[in-house]
């Protein structure tokens, strides 16, 4: 049995229905279900015995541990955690609370646990900890990208507490010798991403007749991941990553985020167009930016391609067509999320420039 920290939000849990796809290994999804943790995400396993659900905290330290003693994985993969900037700039305490002190409880947990293990059995144990490139700060346009060995120099309070979290676990490797894994990876986008991101929320709000906002210029630059191969990567992390080493995870795929919302805006255009055959671009607003907003962010996978032979399999192209059409084919599923308690927050406290939520997600 795998342990899946944050198993029902956006990347944890397409991770969760991947792995189950590819394994005959079970899950023990641990998940606090924060406004983002959404079990709908994993209806299809509702019946599948490998899959065992578990609605806990990961800051609990004794609930981790007797959840680690009971059920004795062999793994750990670590995906809880805030992700959204904009709410980080608003509101720092919680992202310290589950990035950091969350982390920093596992870890205790894990160690404790780990300790008591046979001797064999610790070699096979992994603890994998799925993190951001947003740590490494922001790129000039014609600066390489980030490799593994880039200085952390984190911009937001998501980004440092993620970097701190990341410090934490190298410490628990080069201390304990707890056998560690890190991760690092571009922006995801695919099914399942709550519409507070840039992705869904435009096909959410261009469906609906609502403006499409962007920050600033929307010349920011990220390098897209399509979350498929995003899991495909920590699978190979997970099964064949050296302890205490750090992967980059990123797609290949630089692109404005202007460029973003133009594609998406065509491909409505073409699978759902409007009644008065106008495009959906004549919804787009550019809005005030965001504070302190990072110019770009790119990943250089060359490592994990020249190490652990892995190379995403969908190009932006592929994948943006792919998430689009299952907005489009899971409007029930789009519907339920946006009539919960946190979008009902976000209209009554974000304005119209706020609504350009952030891009990327954890």
């Amino acid at each position: 049995m795998i342990l899946v920290t944050g198993g029902a939000g956006f990347i944890g849990s397409n991770f969760v229905l991947d792995w189950l796809v590819q394994h005959e290994e079970p899950v023990l999804n641990v998940d606090k279900l924060t406004y983002a943790g959404n079990l709908n995400n994993l209806a299809r396993l509702q019946n599948d015995v490998r899959h065992q659900f578990v609605h806990a905290d990961i800051c609990d330290t004794e609930a981790m541990l007797s959840l680690l003693n009971k059920h004795q994985p062999t793994a750990i993969v670590h995906f809880a955690a805030e992700s959204h900037v904009d709410r980080s700039i608003h509101g720092p305490a919680e992202f310290v609370r589950t990035n950091i002190n969350g982390t920093f409880s596992l870890l205790e947990a894990t160690r404790t646990y780990w300790s008591l293990l046979q001797e064999n059995e610790k070699q096979v144990f992994r603890f994998l900890h799925v993190s951001t490139d947003e740590v490494y700060g922001s790129l000039g346009l014609k600066d390489a990208p980030f490799v593994e060995t880039t200085a952390y120099a984190p911009n937001s309070p998501y980004s440092a507490s993620k970097a701190a979290s990341d410090h934490l676990v190298r410490s628990y490797h080069h201390t304990y010798g707890l056998p560690t894994l890190t991760t690092n990876c571009s922006n995801n986008y695919g099914p399942y991403h709550f519409p507070e991101k840039l992705i869904p929320l435009v096909i959410a709000n261009a469906l609906c007749g609502k403006p499409l906002p962007i920050y600033g210029d929307g010349q920011q630059v990220r390098d897209w991941l399509y979350v498929g191969d995003h899991c495909t990567a920590i699978r190979r992390v997970l099964e064949k990553g050296k302890p205490g080493e750090t992967y980059n995870i990123g797609g290949w795929n630089e692109q404005t985020n202007l460029d973003v919302v133009h594609a998406l805006c065509d491909m409505l255009d073409t699978l759902r167009p409007l009644a008065n055959d106008c495009s959906y671009r004549a919804q787009i607003t550019y809005v005030t930016d965001r504070p302190g907003h990072d110019r770009r962010y790119a990943i250089d996978a060359s490592k994990i391609e020249r190490e652990l032979c892995w190379k995403p399999a969908e190009t932006f192209n592929t994948g943006i067509k792919k998430t689009v059409q299952w907005y489009l084919d899971n409007q029930a599923w789009v519907a339920d999320v946006q009539s919960g308690a946190y979008m009902n927050w976000l209209e009554k406290n974000y304005n119209q420039r706020d609504g350009a939520m952030d891009t990327h997600i954890i």
